[in-house]
């Protein structure tokens, strides 16, 4: 029989982290589920320690991910989802801790029929985890809507990878990029949001993200060469779909305008515009902003320097 809930976890040599992370799916509150381990080539002894979680609860199963998907992330979640029987989709990493009502409270938002999906808080930690989750069930909400892209895309309202639990019919026109190897789940939960659906935001700390030094947030805050030009390139295919839409809104445009300050190595702001049909005018507009903006935003930071 199929589970209600189908959760999704790419692995790769983290035999020392997966068992904790496994343990705490297993005391979930809400017992309906599937958990698919998807191993992406991993050389440690991560199937040994699994073995015996694997041996007495037969929600979890252990795949390795077929060559036909690409290696990383992106491919071994899409091989996820491909197998995925349950109605709901969610994607957890190997490496964190799941408060024990996750499921429940998202299964619960899910059961409205207009909530295509149920964001939630997530809090991050380093070294040994504190167990004392805060269980109460009284929480405020708001409904999250297809304008709310803006938000997303400017981390007013991040969207993280574990954070959102989503219906799975949120996928059938939708799958990872394979060949990001970091912010594929900015570029897709953009796109999905951009394509119309409504879904519900939760004030309630429901995942807590381990942070250490191989993560792939840590490779791109040092630099990784193949984190940053993945970034680069989900910024391409985020502006060239939500310009098809209508949706690249001036305050987007500026935003990726001025993250392209960061990418000047990568041409990025060359190829923004490569991508869009702009007239002369426009173009001109954008390209005087740009060569501008760095005195403006030092002008800026003088000005808060002074006032505080």
């Amino acid at each position: 029989m199929s589970s209600q809930v189908s959760i999704i976890m790419a692995t790769y040599n983290r035999a020392h982290f997966i068992v904790e992370t496994l343990q705490s799916i297993q005391n979930q509150t809400f017992s309906d589920f599937e958990c698919l381990i998807i191993d992406d080539g991993g050389t440690d002894n991560t199937q040994d320690v699994i073995a015996p979680i694997l041996a007495h609860d037969h929600r979890f199963t252990y795949h390795k991910r077929p060559s036909q998907y690409h290696k990383g992330l992106p491919g071994c979640r899409n091989f996820g989802i491909d197998l995925a029987k349950g109605k709901y989709l969610i994607f957890f990493d190997d490496d964190d801790i799941v408060h024990p009502q996750n499921l429940e409270c998202c299964v619960a938002e899910l059961n409205q029929p207009e909530v295509a999906f149920c964001r939630y808080q997530r809090a991050a930690f380093e070294g040994d985890f504190d167990y004392q989750f805060d269980y109460s069930k009284t929480y405020t909400k708001f409904a999250v809507y297809s304008k709310d892209v803006e938000k997303m895309l400017t981390y007013k309202l991040p969207f993280n990878s574990c954070a959102v639990m989503w219906r799975k019919s949120c996928f059938e026109q939708n799958r990872f990029v394979e060949t990001l190897m970091f912010a594929e789940e900015w570029e897709l939960y953009s796109r999905i949001l951009a394509s119309g659906v409504q879904g519900v935001s939760i004030n309630k700390t429901l995942f807590f993200g381990r942070k250490h030094y191989n993560s792939n947030t840590g490779e791109f805050s040092r630099r990784n060469e193949m984190r940053i030009v993945s970034k680069k390139d989900a910024v391409l295919l985020i502006v060239e779909n939500l310009n098809k839409k209508n949706m690249l809104t001036p305050t987007l445009m500026r935003f990726f305008v001025q993250m392209a300050l960061g990418y000047k190595k990568y041409n990025l702001f060359s190829e923004i515009l490569s991508k869009l049909d702009l007239s002369f005018g426009r173009q001109m507009y954008w390209r005087i902003l740009y060569t501008f903006l760095p005195f403006r935003l030092s002008l800026i930071r003088l000005r808060k320097k002074l006032t505080s």
